[in-house]
Order: C-alpha cells, then sequence, then structure tokens
C-alpha cells in the first residue's frame, strides 16, 4: 500500500516562499526512485511583486528541451497564480523556475510524496 506525505518543496525554508531569479532557480527535487508508487505530486503558485506583468518559465523536469517548459505571465500584485495543478514528476526530475525580471516572483505550494 502506498503512503502519502505532504511536504514543503526541497528548496523551501520551513515552508516560506521561494524567490526567483532570472536565472535557474530550483523549486523542487523530486525522489531518486521510480516505478508508479515512488513520485511526486507538485500544487505550486506564483506571485509577482512588481507593478508589471512578469514572464515565468517553468522548467518542468529537464532545462534543454523545449517540450520541458511551461511559459506564462504573471500579472503584477495580483495574489496567488496557480501554475502547476497537481501535476507528478518523479526519478529525480527537478521543477525549475526562471523570470524574465529578477527576484519580483516567488513560489509557493507543496508536494504530495508517494512512497511504495
Amino acid at each position: 500500500m502506498a503512503t502519502i506525505v505532504k511536504q514543503s518543496f526541497s528548496a523551501s525554508i520551513d515552508g516560506r516562499p521561494i524567490e526567483v531569479g532570472n536565472s535557474n532557480t530550483t523549486i523542487h527535487e523530486t525522489q531518486a526512485a521510480d516505478g508508479d508508487n515512488n513520485h511526486d505530486e507538485i500544487w505550486a503558485w506564483a506571485t509577482n511583486t512588481s507593478t508589471s506583468a512578469v514572464v515565468l518559465t517553468v522548467l518542468w523536469g529537464g532545462t534543454t528541451d523545449a517540450d520541458d517548459k511551461i511559459i506564462l505571465t504573471v500579472p503584477p500584485r495580483d495574489g496567488l497564480m496557480q501554475i502547476i495543478p497537481g501535476l507528478v514528476l518523479q526519478n529525480g526530475a527537478d521543477f525549475l523556475a526562471i523570470a524574465a525580471t529578477d527576484d519580483v516572483i516567488n513560489i509557493v505550494g507543496f508536494v504530495n510524496k508517494m512512497t511504495a
């Protein structure tokens, strides 16, 4: 039977927001195990503290393939915007982010770690 444990992102300190820079910013590193019962279900929201909309690029599991990129625009000072709706990542793949403007996008969320 699988076990599910809710946790903060691996890059978060005590569950606090992670400030995204204009180069690869690690949000979460998944567990190394693979298989149907060893994965991380990720939920994430972003907020923009600036007065202008900012393009956010999410790198989902890789950093070079265009298929690994989720590109969206985060509106200014509009609260939390969901960016990852419970998607699954596993086998040591990483969730990273890059903001077009440095240090104005913050990401919060949690991981449901599922293990066999």
